[in-house]
């Protein structure tokens, strides 16, 4: 599934165009997920993800380890993991956030 939406990224400002993806698995951890958080990840994966102007505005936004393409942020109780390939972002996972 791909949608072109507008936005920046990383603090800069993106093209007119941002192409957004959804693996596979991440489709499949949605679907898995109960009810009320189903709807609050989805809402927001599809609709309020497109409304943030960096993505350092997201929840304990950070990489993976040195990786300089995967990130990750928090969302409730979950871990949701992203891939950003020049203007290709594609959610990777969600995850429960591990109790520490």
């Amino acid at each position: 599934m791909k949608t072109n939406k507008s936005g920046s990224m990383g603090g800069l400002l993106l093209p007119a165009r941002l192409e957004v993806r959804y693996d596979r698995i991440f489709l499949i951890d949605l679907k898995s997920l109960e009810s009320s958080a189903f709807q609050k990840i989805q809402q927001f994966v599809f609709g309020e993800f497109f409304q943030i102007n960096q993505l350092q505005d997201l929840h304990e936004f950070q990489t993976l380890g040195s990786s300089q393409i995967l990130y990750r942020f928090t969302l409730d109780s979950y871990l949701i993991s992203i891939e950003i390939t020049g203007q290709i972002i594609k959610f990777l996972r969600i995850l429960p956030k591990p109790n520490i």
